[in-house]
């Protein structure tokens, strides 16, 4: 016999948000820079308030439960891919190639234009493949090294790799976000694409001359070429590079190009790279392996394999090569799996108690305007990225709620459309305990917080968005008030 629920207050739908805000808040107060485990206690608590709130109101415990296993469903595939970056980068790093790509790109590179050369290669090539995360777990993670190599900062280098990667995935009509959000809202891809370019086009500029400015303000400084000279010299000792190490990446951007799925996509290149240790490291491999009884061919097998699940361990003798070189493997990734878990099943509770869409019902009434509503959707769909942890979550859910409101007020679908990407999709690595956020922090090795203020394209495209969308500038109307309106199909998240 089913029981009779209630709807949720706006008091009980803020209650589980203000807890986890307070939880938080004591957690960085009382452990302060530890990322990891507080941050997970204080989501899975704020799940149970929520939950509390939902059997309140009358949802079965089963209900609830189930609604936890289809949201931490959803990142089943992240989870997996993540993990397989990690497994990339430990024998990326073993094989060679991540250090022929430092010393390659810091002969080619420049301090004064690296920032906004960096942002603008990550740019093209994610365009071309439509993935964000290929593009950070790969060349991203060989410019962190440049950067290290150059003594620039790693915190500028991931936000310039961020901002371009999310820059080229938005505008890819390969991208996964970029065919969820049209989808959501009831619009045709290419019309969506084609009015995007209004908001990210100006944004990308804008973050390009801010990369530019950093760069040149902060390109003359003497140890930078003091590490110039002495990091490549170093690699070149103590690995056997060429060019030839580069064709693991050439192999994984070629992959992506011809839109083969993600996971098998990295795993790939992470075998690859373990096969090009054992072939052109074979020192390194059985070093790694670090174990004498194994006969040489097997210690070569076993090194590679423990870099993928351990990562690498470096012992140049140089302190700051040695951390540098010191990353990667499956377990490196773990408490990543473990603060994706947390904060998919907080949103999922979140979802199934109706506390979500109670709080985006309410923002709705105070948007009285065109304008406003886009303005309203933007800040939606981050708040969204907040609460549900989740970047496809942000873009469907208010997708699905905001549709019908666009309709009724004569707005052509694009204009939701492009609100969910401004809101949502650029916004999702800028929050730490977002899946996005913290496969980036992952990925990169630097800290939400730390690449948060030099995200520079994903900081300012919500605002152009807002502030055009106030002005009323690029609002379009409904071409036909009275024809159906486009099936909003809900793709798999991936």
């Amino acid at each position: 016999m089913s029981k009779t629920t209630r709807d949720p207050s706006l008091l009980q739908a803020l209650t589980p948000l203000l807890f986890l805000v307070a939880a938080l808040v004591c957690a960085v107060n009382l452990f302060e820079d530890t990322a990891y485990g507080p941050n997970q206690v204080a989501l899975m608590l704020a799940s149970g308030v929520a939950a509390l709130v939902g059997l309140r109101n009358g949802i079965a415990w089963n209900d609830i439960q189930e609604s936890l296993v289809h949201g931490v469903s959803l990142a089943v595939v992240p989870i997996f891919i993540l993990l397989s970056v990690g497994a990339l980068i430990g024998t990326w790093i073993l094989s060679g190639t991540v250090p022929a790509l430092i010393v390659y790109g810091m002969e080619l590179m420049h301090p004064a234009y690296f920032y906004p050369a960096t942002c603008l290669v990550c740019g093209i090539v994610a365009l071309a493949i439509g993935s964000s995360w290929t593009v950070a777990g790969t060349l991203g993670v060989a410019l962190i090294g440049v950067a290290q190599g150059m003594d620039m900062s790693p915190a500028v280098t991931a936000g310039a790799v961020i901002s371009g990667a999310y820059f080229g995935d938005k505008m890819s009509p390969v991208s996964d976000t970029t065919i969820i959000a049209p989808a959501a809202a009831g619009a045709d891809l290419f019309a969506h694409i084609r009015h995007l370019t209004w908001t990210t086009i100006p944004s990308f500029a804008i973050a390009l001359v801010l990369f530019t400015v950093v760069g040149f303000s902060t390109s003359a400084t003497p140890a930078a070429g003091a590490s110039v000279g002495e990091l490549p010299q170093l690699l070149q000792a103590h690995f056997h590079l060429g060019w030839h190490l580069l064709i693991p990446l050439v192999v994984v951007f070629g992959l992506a190009v011809a839109r083969f799925p993600a996971y098998p996509t990295i795993m790939v290149g992470a075998l690859l790279g373990g096969l090009f240790a054992i072939l052109f490291q074979p020192d390194l491999a059985v070093a790694l392996a670090g174990n004498e009884e194994l006969s040489r061919p097997v210690a070569m097998f076993a090194g590679a394999w423990k870099a993928m699940f351990d990562g690498y361990q470096a012992s140049t003798g140089n302190a700051a090569a040695d951390a540098l070189l010191t990353r990667g493997g499956m377990a490196s990734m773990l408490n990543t799996v473990w603060l994706i878990v947390s904060a998919l099943g907080f949103g999922a509770v979140m979802e199934r108690t109706g506390l979500l869409e109670r709080l985006i019902r309410s923002v709705l009434v105070a948007a009285r305007s065109a304008g406003s509503l886009v303005a309203t959707t933007i800040a939606t769909a981050f708040g969204m990225n907040v609460v549900a942890a989740d970047q496809y979550m942000s873009l469907v859910l208010p997708g699905r709620l905001f549709q019908p409101e666009y309709r009724r007020r004569g707005l052509a679908p694009q204009n939701l459309s492009r609100a969910l990407e401004d809101g949502a999709t650029i916004t999702s690595p800028l929050v730490p305990w977002n899946s996005c956020g913290a496969y980036m922090a992952a990925t990169l090795g630097v800290a939400t917080l730390d690449y948060l203020p030099y995200a520079f394209f994903n900081l300012v495209g919500p605002v152009i968005a807002i502030a055009m969308a106030l002005a009323g500038f690029k609002i379009l109307p409904l071409q036909d008030p009275s024809a159906p309106a486009p099936a909003a199909d809900q793709p798999a998240a991936s």
